[in-house]
């Protein structure tokens, strides 16, 4: 069986790799699992300079998922060079760098500082507020998100991944906007905004009042999306939201996904990425598949 994918000219293993922010920079995790294992790392968000992160209480659980308002805490691209590439240099894996940023040049410095770095992809984080534009986000504004690619583009020397955020009205649109501003593949989903409220202490769960949610309960969004957003492209999708296991992995190959990315729950069981890599070994086994390739977007119409 072959369970390599290949997404802009960058070959992986296999297709599962981890979400961005609920795996650390690889080191976190690095006693549980054999990142050896695993298609790509992809970092936590990396920005120009520390950023502290939003006031706690940050995460709550919720129904088959959870909230966090961690909001992108990371202790800057310095420390991320000096410490956590070397880290990842160690490991058979590809390296995916999510960056972050609060304006174009904030992103800009970042991906200039690691075009000489020994980085695979990177993927742009455009779910952060820009705070040029009265804080909406780069990533629910079509405009926007063709600006931001197209700069980024320009600079960088790897190929870039855009991480679509799902709270637009319509998520193929920004896919071609992505994809028209000359972006090399694109993920999703991201987060969905949400809100808890304590009943008994009559006060918000989280201290920024709301938060994104992810886990199981996103899924079938998710996958909806992926599926939508792959119809819309010429561009490798990569898709996330709510894989528990591998059957959740091979839903959103079929829907069009050509690789796979495993988020939260890393948080309640930090072995699932190479159990979603041996189920869909399983399964390309008991189907007879030879290649990986001949699941993605196989869904019968």
């Amino acid at each position: 069986m072959n369970t390599k994918v290949t997404i802009a000219g960058v070959e992986f293993k296999n297709p599962v790799m981890t979400a961005s922010g609920t795996f650390g920079s690889g080191m976190e995790y690095g006693e549980f699992v054999d990142l050896n294992r695993l298609g790509a790392v992809v970092t936590k968000g990396v920005a120009n300079v520390p950023w502290p992160g939003n006031p706690t209480p940050r995460v709550a659980e919720t129904y088959g998922g959870m909230l966090n308002a961690i909001g992108l805490q990371n202790p800057g691209i310095d420390v991320f060079v000096e410490r956590d590439l070397p880290f990842l240099g160690r490991f058979d894996t590809k390296i995916i760098v999510n960056v972050c940023g609060k304006t174009v040049e904030d992103y800009l410095e970042v991906v200039e500082r690691l075009s000489e770095c020994p980085v695979d992809m990177l993927e742009i984080n455009v779910s952060c507020p820009n705070v040029k534009e009265g804080a909406i986000a780069f990533g629910q504004d079509a405009e926007c998100l063709y600006d931001i690619t197209a700069k980024i583009k320009e600079k960088a020397r790897q190929p870039i991944i855009m991480k679509l955020s799902p709270n637009v009205t319509d998520i193929a649109q920004m896919a071609r906007a992505a994809e028209a501003a000359g972006a090399d593949a694109i993920s999703l989903i991201n987060t969905i905004t949400g809100m808890k409220i304590d009943i008994h202490k009559r006060t918000f769960a989280l201290a920024n009042r709301t938060g994104g949610m992810s886990g199981p309960a996103i899924k079938p969004v998710a996958v909806r999306m992926v599926y939508q957003a792959s119809h819309a492209v010429k561009i490798p999708v990569i898709g996330m939201g709510g894989i528990a296991n591998a059957e959740d992995a091979i839903e959103f190959l079929l829907a069009g996904a050509s690789a796979v990315a495993v988020g939260a729950m890393n948080f309640v069981n930090p072995y699932t990425t190479v159990e979603v890599v041996e189920g869909i070994e399983a399964y390309m086994k008991q189907y007879g598949i030879e290649e990986i390739g001949e699941l993605v977007g196989a869904v019968k119409e």
